[in-house]
């Protein structure tokens, strides 16, 4: 938005996607919903631990839950947000998590929750939240043209960043005010106002294939994989996207054990931090679009992997005099998470960009299979080699391999990215 001047009257003159009514209904229900998948994450945690009294191993089998359905329909929702249209595949699976996170409040009432229960729900909200993430990224760039895409994903990415800090602020309120069962309420109602929004869009969404048209849905997999394998640039981000996932993997596994036993942070302090990088990122995603059109795309995708991989040092460097310790890791929170933020906005929109429609759902549920992967095996990885070497030198080695991921782009076609880009079905086959 931007001051107009008429006569003695200044007022704001909306610009850009402000303007686009449907875009604005598909961003605040977006919003809100996000919002409220961080405070019911956090609120069924505390279901199990505080309300039923679980063990680590049964939190553990809650956190797999939620992890495992996008490695096991991952490919198979990418298959079907390419057959059906994707804006009703958002509100069933808005209404269907709803439903489903209603359900444990009403349990907790009626005095017959159960772990089991937990479980299922988790696995279930995972499995929709799986099919709406790939429908929803797919759905963009049909909503808005291909020139605003990185301006849609940044203000999109804006708004989870308010909600991560707003969230993450006040679900431990919540849950103690209301109850972490109901709490968990809280996250159900912001669904069905995603679900409410979404079916206000107006914008007409054809569908995008025929039954004829339909091979068979291993074949259509099939598809999407070697429409990724025959480009260059799409393997580079793959690549990229891999060895980020698998390395904050190891640094997700041990940076809350490196905090609490070797940095002895407090977790008020822990919170703070925390706080910083949601602010790191909304600032990121506010010049995302500012960045990209002034170093161009390729730079700018290169530039901020060096950035963000380079501000992990400041984790395993910590030590000394504890505000030193606080500097460092507030260093790598807000130099980082804006880098990481930019770079995200812009590798969505370059996939959502050279991908034809009939196979955007295929390509972004592929690269969640990437993501998810290596972010699993560095977990489990992370775990066993921090108790063999050491917290701080397994984060240093994560360090370094965050870093020199930028070498996938660097020595691919990326690098090069500038101006407007073709789809790949119509781009010059030199790219493969």
């Amino acid at each position: 938005m931007q001051p107009k001047i008429e006569g003695d009257v200044t007022r704001l003159q909306l610009t850009g996607l402000w303007r686009h009514g449907d875009f604005l209904k598909l961003w605040s229900g977006q919003s809100i919903s996000v919002f409220g998948s961080l405070v019911g994450g956090f609120a069924l945690q505390l279901v199990a631990i505080l309300v039923l009294n679980a063990n680590a191993f049964q939190v553990a089998l809650l956190g797999a839950a939620r992890l495992a359905p996008g490695l096991l329909v991952g490919a198979v929702a990418g298959v079907w947000v390419d057959r059906l249209q994707r804006r009703p595949i958002m509100i069933a699976a808005d209404l269907g998590r709803t439903i489903l996170l209603s359900s444990i409040p009403l349990a907790a009432v009626l005095g017959v929750l159960r772990i089991e229960q937990l479980y299922a729900v988790a696995l279930l909200v995972s499995v929709l939240t799986v099919f709406f993430d790939v429908a929803y990224q797919a759905y963009l760039p049909s909503l808005v043209d291909r020139d605003d895409l990185v301006e849609g994903n940044s203000k999109l990415q804006a708004s989870s960043s308010i909600a991560e800090v707003a969230g993450f602020s006040l679900a431990g309120v919540l849950v103690q005010a209301l109850t972490a069962p109901i709490a968990v309420l809280v996250d159900a109602l912001t669904f069905l106002v995603s679900a409410v929004s979404l079916a206000a869009i107006r914008s007409p969404e054809s569908v995008l294939t025929t039954q004829r048209e339909r091979q068979g849905t291993w074949k259509e997999i099939e598809e999407g994989v070697q429409l990724a394998l025959r480009s260059a640039t799409v393997r580079a981000v793959a690549g990229a996207v891999a060895t980020r996932s698998f390395f904050g993997g190891v640094v997700g596994a041990l940076f809350m054990l490196f905090l609490t036993r070797e940095l002895v942070i407090d977790p008020a302090v822990m919170g703070v931090i925390f706080g910083l990088g949601g602010i790191s990122s909304f600032l990121g995603a506010l010049v995302a679009e500012r960045i990209t059109k002034r170093w161009d795309l390729g730079p700018t995708l290169l530039g901020t992997v060096l950035v963000s991989g380079g501000a992990t040092f400041f984790i395993p460097l910590a030590g000394g005099p504890y505000p030193l310790v606080l500097l460092c890791l507030s260093a790598q929170q807000l130099i980082g998470d804006w880098a990481a933020t930019v770079h995200d906005i812009d590798r969505v929109s370059l996939l959502q960009a050279i991908t034809p429609g009939p196979l955007q759902g295929r390509m972004h549920a592929s690269m969640r299979l990437v993501e998810w992967g290596g972010n699993l095996a560095g977990l489990l990885l992370g775990g066993v080699v921090g108790d063999t070497i050491g917290l701080r030198p397994t984060l240093l080695l994560a360090a370094t391999g965050l870093t020199l991921s930028a070498l996938w782009l660097y020595l691919s076609p990326v690098r090069e990215l500038r101006g407007q880009l073709a789809p790949l079905s119509e781009a010059r086959t030199a790219e493969a």
